[in-house]
């Protein structure tokens, strides 16, 4: 088999994996979702992830157009506007005292390396508008609407160093629509914690991507995990067709 043809299959099979569980061996929670109740959570919504100039492009591109990512956030944040739930946004943020850790992960490092989500401090916006640590500009209308919770930013992947859960308590939220980037790392992470906090969440599985690199496959090896720990794994279409009931 060429190396082409095997490339092909391999694209294939992963393509099958991605695809939702279908019958599988776990129980199906029993989900329904309360607008009263309800926030829609976007994490990195920023131009060094989505953006084709973002620095992590040659990493997530593929994944994210693939997906429609870009275009399926957008479809969620109008969305959930018109259905009057709150939005909310995990951002990604790093200042000049951050460069100083003693020690990180590997993503941790290589974020370091190409100063992605570089900010020239916590109380500046000094060269942000436009900058990979910026909204992508085709969200700001809602971003930036004197409503949407912008949480402070969260430093390695969980909303855990962020005020994100305590924003949502104060709006009454108990469930959770969560998009945005990136699949296996920060979308994972804040699942994870969002759980162990008491919310019921939802993923939006074409609302998100992950990196391919030579250690692997994220956005496959983050919707396996989803399927075990999420509350409900739904599409941009069937997220907005529950809004609109």
């Amino acid at each position: 088999m060429s190396n082409n043809a095997e490339s092909t299959r391999r694209d294939d099979l992963a393509h099958q994996l991605y695809e939702s569980a279908g019958d599988g061996a776990l129980p199906k929670p029993a989900f329904k979702l309360d607008l009263k109740a309800a926030a829609l959570v976007v994490v990195d919504p920023q131009n060094d992830f989505l953006s084709p100039d973002g620095v992590s492009w040659p990493f997530f591109g593929e994944s994210i157009t693939e997906n429609n990512t870009v275009s399926n956030i957008g479809r969620l944040f109008a969305g959930a506007k018109a259905a009057d739930i709150a939005v909310a946004i995990s951002p990604h943020y790093y200042y000049p005292c951050d460069h100083h850790w003693h020690f990180g992960g590997p993503l941790e490092l290589a974020m370091h390396q190409i100063k992605m989500f570089d900010r020239k401090g916590s109380v500046t916006l000094e060269n942000f508008e436009g900058s990979g640590a910026d909204f992508l500009p085709a969200y700001k209308e809602y971003i930036l609407d004197g409503r949407t919770i912008i949480a402070s930013p969260h430093k390695v992947f969980g909303p855990e160093t962020n005020d994100l859960a305590l924003q949502l308590r104060k709006h009454g939220v108990s469930q959770v629509i969560l998009a945005g980037m990136a699949a296996n790392l920060c979308i994972e992470s804040h699942l994870r914690e969002l759980v162990e906090q008491g919310f019921e969440v939802v993923v939006v599985r074409d609302a998100t991507a992950g990196p391919r690199v030579p250690e692997g496959d994220g956005y496959l090896a983050a919707m396996i995990n989803f399927r075990f720990i999420a509350h409900a794994i739904w599409t941009t279409d069937e997220t907005l067709e529950m809004l609109n009931k």
